[in-house]
């Protein structure tokens, strides 16, 4: 079972995706999302928008 919690900001400002993991909470980075199956999915809407932009920004430089 995957449930997504929330993000959290870190000092250097990234941001960690939250999830709950088989009971388990699990702050993942943007980046690290694949190694997680399910969570990409679990993620609303939003996050993903913002994912997407963020991989659209980073192809243009």
């Amino acid at each position: 079972m995957i449930r997504y919690l929330g993000t959290k900001n870190t000092k250097d400002g990234g941001v960690l995706y939250i999830f709950l993991i088989n009971g388990l909470q699990k702050e993942i980075r943007e980046a690290a999302l694949k190694q997680y199956p399910g969570c990409y999915d679990a993620l609303p809407a939003t996050a993903k928008a913002r994912i997407s932009a963020n991989r659209a920004w980073l192809s243009k430089t």
